[in-house]
C-alpha cells in the first residue's frame, strides 16, 4: 500500500513538472540546464553558505596542516561551480578548478575577485572521473562538495582523487545524502527523486555516499553525519569530513 502511495505522489510531481520531462525526453533539457544552472547556483550558494557557514569553517579549518615541505598549499577543487568555497580557504593557497560545465567560468571569476587571498592557477573543463590534465601525486588537498550526488561513477571519481593527491594529502567533502528510511524527509526524497534529477543537473536525493568513502582505500576517513539547519528541504541530511591518502 505504501508503494502505491509513493507512486501516486511521484506521478503528481511528474505531472506538475510535465514540460521538463518532455524536454528531457526530446534531449533538449540538459543543454538548457547547463546554461542556466550557473546563474541559479550563484544565487542558491549564497543562501546555502549562510546556513552552513559554521560547518564549512570547521571543515576547512585545518587545511593548512597539509601544506607541502615548501610551505605551499596546492588545492584542486572538483565541481568548483561558482567558487562558493573560496572564502573558507586559507590565505595563500593555490587553487586549480575543475568543472565539466564551462558556463561556470564567468561566475568563478567573480568569486575569485571577491577572494583575493586565493591564488588562482587554472580552470579545467573536465569530469572529476577523468582528469588527465592533472598530474598524479601533484595536489596537497582536493575539495569536492555537493558533487557526488550527481555523479554516476562515484568509485571512479574517488579513484581519481586518490591518484592526484600526494601521499598524506587530504580530500575534503560535504555532501547531502539519503535520510533515515523511517523519516518523513526520506518519504519526500523518494517522491521528488524522479523529477529532482532534472532540476538538480543529475542530482539524486537518496545516495548512501558515505559507503563509497568508507570503501575507497583512504588511510583514514573522518566523517560525521549532520542535519543541515534548513527549515524544510529534501537535502537536510549531510555527511561532512575529510579523508587522508
Amino acid at each position: 500500500m505504501m508503494a502505491l502511495h509513493i507512486l501516486f505522489f511521484q506521478l503528481c510531481v511528474c505531472v506538475i513538472a510535465f514540460p521538463i520531462h518532455i524536454l528531457a525526453l526530446l534531449g533538449l533539457w540538459e543543454p538548457m540546464a547547463k546554461k542556466w544552472m550557473p546563474f541559479l547556483m550563484d544565487r542558491i550558494t549564497n543562501t546555502y553558505n549562510k546556513y552552513m557557514r559554521e560547518h564549512k569553517k570547521q571543515l576547512f579549518s585545518n587545511m593548512s596542516d597539509f601544506k607541502g615541505p615548501s610551505g605551499e598549499l596546492k588545492v584542486l577543487e572538483l565541481g568548483c561551480g561558482t567558487g562558493a568555497n573560496f572564502q573558507f580557504y586559507p590565505s595563500g593557497c593555490t587553487v586549480t578548478c575543475v568543472d565539466p560545465n564551462p558556463n561556470f567560468k564567468k561566475y568563478l571569476s567573480k568569486s575569485l575577485a571577491e577572494n583575493d587571498h586565493v591564488h588562482f592557477q587554472d580552470f579545467l573543463i573536465a569530469p572529476g572521473e577523468s582528469m588527465p590534465q592533472v598530474a598524479s601525486g601533484s595536489m596537497d588537498v582536493v575539495i569536492c562538495t555537493l558533487v557526488l550526488c550527481s555523479v554516476d561513477n562515484i568509485e571512479g571519481i574517488l579513484a581519481e582523487i586518490r591518484r592526484v593527491l600526494k601521499p598524506g594529502g587530504a580530500y575534503y567533502f560535504l555532501e547531502h545524502v539519503t535520510a533515515d528510511p523511517s523519516s518523513w524527509n526520506y518519504f519526500f526524497q523518494i517522491i521528488l527523486d524522479p523529477t529532482w534529477k532534472y532540476i538538480g543537473d543529475g542530482c539524486k536525493l537518496t545516495k548512501e555516499t558515505w559507503k563509497y568513502l568508507e570503501k575507497a582505500n583512504f588511510s583514514q576517513v573522518k566523517l560525521r553525519h549532520i542535519t543541515a539547519p534548513f527549515k524544510w528541504s529534501p537535502i537536510k541530511p549531510h555527511i561532512v569530513g575529510y579523508a587522508v591518502k
